[in-house]
């Protein structure tokens, strides 16, 4: 696929999770917690669609000091 894109699922439990999927097909982003409800999985990833937009990029001393 030639677009990034977000991938939702049952795991093992039954439960619902994401997965966000580069345009070079690798996941780079997995939801940290499975949904009992679809509509709550779904809100996730429209939370990570809007939020991500503004968000700002932050780090530990180490990022700090490698940051020209």
């Amino acid at each position: 696929m030639s677009v990034s894109y977000f991938f939702i699922f049952k795991d093992v439990n039954a439960e619902w999770r994401w997965r966000f999927v580069a345009k070079n097909g690798k996941t780079i982003s997995t939801s940290s917690e499975s949904y009992h409800n679809l509509k709550d999985c779904e809100h996730s990833v429209g939370l990570m669609k809007e939020e991500s937009k503004s968000s700002p990029v932050i780090g530990d001393d180490s990022y700090k000091s490698n940051r020209p």
